[in-house]
């Protein structure tokens, strides 16, 4: 273990076109294990992007999204976030502060999604929502990375939902990920990239209940391992119906993927059933 928190400290010393070259690699050779494969090309087909031009694309981002966690969770704080080039979209963020509304950002799997949270919590609290991994030396490296500047992190957990519900109160910021897939009674069915998907009603329930301001957040991934683009975008008004809302949001975050559908995570099993599980009849509409 302790050989191997070695490496891994050089590792997150290599500049970043180095670790984003490394990563691309590593995303192709990931190529040759069947299951992914097949999973990555058929959520691409289905959403429309299955070329193979964009699936060699889709798979060197994957790499890229695996081996930039090390540099990005072990590196000090000022020289993860100083990989960030530009931000685009913070007023919205400051708008809802200043009217003194707590804000629910949107963290979708669209590039590098832990920097996105990284340098928001470096410049204002922010509560994250998580799963812990099954490795403890992972969990630990991962804590460490994400509870820095403002950050603070809550498990899955009806004492982490108490506990983002608590930041809103006190009018902070909270990253949950919409693109997921909810567990048994946490969801609805609704449709995204033309599939239907069991997806998390919490961040919606969060904000009807405390009137909070709901962004949807991202970071592009520049070329060359030039950087990151942190983008925040307002969402429309949504509906007090909570799967209404979730189509509007749903509606938004497919258009967030289609500037940049290379860097979506097509790996994730979003749309996988489990036991039990039966979707709507007719088209994901």
């Amino acid at each position: 273990m302790k050989l191997s928190r070695t490496l891994l400290n050089l590792f997150a010393r290599l500049p970043l076109p180095v670790v984003h070259g490394i990563g691309s690699l590593v995303g192709l050779l990931a190529l040759g294990k069947a299951s992914l494969r097949r999973r990555m090309a058929d959520n691409l087909e289905r959403a429309g992007y299955g070329s193979i031009p964009m699936r060699v694309r889709a798979a060197l981002e994957f790499g890229k999204g695996m081996a930039e966690l090390v540099p990005i969770w072990l590196s000090p704080l000022d020289r993860a976030t100083g990989w960030v080039r530009e931000v685009r979209g913070m007023e919205y963020i400051e708008a809802a502060r200043a009217e003194g509304r707590g804000v629910i950002m949107l963290g979708l799997h669209l590039g590098c999604l832990e920097l996105a949270g990284l340098y928001m919590a470096a410049h204002f609290p922010v509560t994250a929502m998580y799963r812990a991994p099954r490795q403890e030396w992972v969990h630990e490296m991962m804590m460490a990375g994400r509870n820095r500047g403002h950050g603070n992190t809550v498990e899955a957990t009806v004492r982490g939902v108490r506990g983002l519900l608590a930041a809103l109160k006190r009018k902070e910021a909270i990253w949950v990920l919409p693109d997921q897939k909810a567990n048994k009674g946490e969801g609805e069915w609704v449709p995204l990239f033309g599939r239907w998907g069991y997806m998390p009603t919490l961040l919606y329930r969060l904000a009807q209940s405390t009137g909070s301001r709901p962004v949807m957040l991202y970071c592009e991934r520049l070329s060359w391992g030039r950087g990151y683009r942190v983008v925040i975008e307002p969402l429309p008004e949504l509906p007090a119906d909570t799967p209404a809302a979730m189509r509007v949001a749903n509606r938004a975050m497919e258009a967030a993927v289609a500037r940049l559908p290379a860097q979506y995570l097509w790996s994730y099993d979003l749309f996988r059933l489990r036991r039990g599980e039966t979707p709507p009849e007719g088209p994901a509409r």
